[in-house]
Formats: C-alpha cells, sequence, structure tokens
C-alpha cells in the first residue's frame, strides 16, 4: 500500500509552496511541437480525442483506449527540439527537460494536461488507473509528466512507489531528468532513490538538485555501499564521491584515500574533485599530493560538470 503524499513531502515544503507547472503553457507548447512532427491527419485523431476527454463525464474507457492508442498516430520518433524550444520548457515548469522524449510521449501528457482537473481527487483517481493498467512504455509516459500536471502533491507517494521496478528505465523516468523526486521527495525517498541510480548504474548527473539535495546520511549510505563493492572485488562509480565530499570526516577520508590511489583516472579525479569539496586538512592533504588534479580545479578546469561531460558521457 502505498504512503499518503503528505506523509513523504520533505519537511520544509508545504502544499502552497509546491512547484506547479503553467498548465495551459505547457499544452500550447506541447501540441506546437507535436503539430511540427505529426501529419495533419494524424493530428486531427488527436484533436478529436483532446475534445472528448476535455469534457466532464468523459468515461474512463475513452482515456484508457485514447492513452494506449497515441503511438500509432504520432509514431515512436523522437521530439526534435530546439534549444529555444527547451528554454520555453524550462520556463513554464522549472526543471521540465523533455529532451530526450519521444512524440508518443509528448502526445500522451499532452492527453494527461487536457482531463478535467478542478476536482482533484477526481483528477488523481484517473491517472492512478491509468498507472495500474500501464506498460513499460506507458509507465514511462506516466512518471516523466509528473512534473507537469496539476495537483502535484497528490503524485508524490506514486512516483516514490515506482522507484521500486525492476525495469531501469522506468526508475530513470522518474530519478533522471526530472525535477520531481528533488522537489517533492522526503530525505528518505531521496536518498533511497540515488543509492538505488549508483546500484542500477544510472548516471547521477542526469539527476536534478543532485548537489542541493546531498547530505550527511546519503554520504554514509554510499560509503557503506562503498565497501561492501570493494569487499567483493568490484569497483564503484566515481560519481559517489561527488556525494561524499561535502562530508568528508575521519570515517570518510580512508575512501578518498583509496579512490585516490586507484589507478583509474576518473577515480583519481573524481577523488580530487571530492576534496577541494572539504575544508577538512586531511582532504587537503591529500589533494596537496596529487598537483596537477589541484591546478586544474583552482584554475576551474575541472570540476562536477567539466568531470561528467569529460569522462561520464555517453
Amino acid at each position: 500500500m502505498m504512503t499518503s503524499s503528505t506523509d513523504i513531502l520533505p519537511a520544509n515544503i508545504s502544499l502552497a509552496n509546491i512547484s506547479q507547472a503553467n498548465i495551459p503553457q505547457a499544452k500550447a507548447l506541447l501540441y506546437r511541437w507535436l503539430q511540427q512532427q505529426i501529419p495533419a491527419e494524424r493530428l486531427a485523431w488527436l484533436d478529436n480525442r483532446l475534445k472528448q476527454l476535455a469534457e466532464k463525464g468523459a468515461a474512463d474507457r475513452l482515456l484508457f483506449t485514447t492513452f494506449s492508442s497515441v503511438p500509432r498516430y504520432t509514431t515512436k520518433a523522437d521530439l526534435s527540439l530546439t534549444d529555444a524550444d527547451l528554454r520555453e520548457a524550462d520556463s513554464i515548469r522549472a526543471g521540465w527537460l523533455p529532451n530526450g522524449w519521444s512524440l508518443d510521449q509528448a502526445g500522451r501528457t499532452l492527453l494527461l494536461l487536457s482531463l478535467p482537473d478542478k476536482a482533484a481527487e477526481s483528477y488523481q483517481a484517473s491517472i492512478e488507473k491509468l498507472f495500474s493498467a500501464a506498460d513499460v512504455s506507458e509507465q514511462i509516459a506516466l512518471y516523466q509528466s509528473l512534473p507537469l500536471l496539476p495537483h502535484p502533491h497528490l503524485f508524490v507517494a506514486r512516483a516514490a512507489e515506482g522507484l521500486r521496478t525492476s525495469m531501469t528505465a522506468v526508475f530513470n523516468a522518474i530519478a533522471l531528468n526530472n525535477p520531481f523526486p528533488g522537489d517533492h521527495f522526503e530525505q528518505l525517498a531521496w536518498n533511497q532513490m540515488v543509492l538505488k541510480a549508483v546500484f542500477v548504474e544510472s548516471p547521477l548527473h542526469l539527476i536534478q538538485q543532485l548537489d542541493r539535495r546531498a547530505n550527511p546520511e546519503l554520504a554514509r549510505m554510499l560509503s557503506d555501499y562503498a565497501h561492501e563493492r570493494w569487499a567483493a572485488k568490484r569497483e564503484v562509480t566515481p560519481e559517489l564521491w561527488r556525494l561524499i565530499g561535502p562530508f568528508l570526516n575521519d570515517q570518510f577520508i580512508s575512501d578518498i584515500e583509496r579512490a585516490l590511489n586507484l589507478p583509474s583516472k576518473e577515480q583519481q579525479l573524481a577523488a580530487a574533485i571530492a576534496c577541494a569539496q572539504s575544508s577538512l586538512p586531511a582532504a587537503q592533504k591529500l589533494l596537496s599530493q596529487h598537483p596537477a588534479a589541484k591546478a586544474e580545479i583552482a584554475d576551474r578546469q575541472l570540476d562536477w560538470d567539466k568531470f561528467s561531460q569529460q569522462y561520464l558521457a555517453a
């Protein structure tokens, strides 16, 4: 059974100040993108269904069949977006990054935003019914749409529940390039999401608000994970040190020292950046033993963003 949405909101966030999208603008932008890539006769089908679904009292069956049928009319081709499109998306909802979306995902999100939403519980019930019957591609579209939906606080529990999935693509739809977890998850759900991202080898730098939501408990969990991996003669992602660096202490410094002494250049550089994040004298001493990396960091030629672009980009 899912936890109540208000039970897993961050303590410093109230329902009144939760981030929300400008829904009319989001709908108009999604429609424009679809209009640019879909033939008029196929778009006419979508127009008709949007009109029917916007009417109060539309049958659930109509929603289910329409949501399922979208790819037949839009195709699953990539959504073609410009830098200006992405800036406009971010202005409509901070953190909305649809550059990896497909046409059917955009069409399905447009459907969700076109449903009558004044009755919050009724709207939530319709979305939950879609989740309960969704296949993998439909789940991805649903989770990607969360930051745009009205009444976002009602879907916090759904997003947290979705993290339990065994399908990496579905997990990534929640965790990566999605502002919803960073805005809405309390610390326990957030930490579990990041730890699972490490476990399934999802790129941490694609988690929005990664640095802002870093915390000592997460650093401890990741250190424990690293020790388990090393005991099994296995490696850990160098991104792990990004979340431990701000909280370096006597317990963690030996982990960083070990990473600095590994043969992997990526591990060495990541550990060096982690040292630079800390004022701990032992961390600064370790960094001084790697003058080349220290110089790059000092000259702003090396930070976490540049590290991700150079060593972690696919």
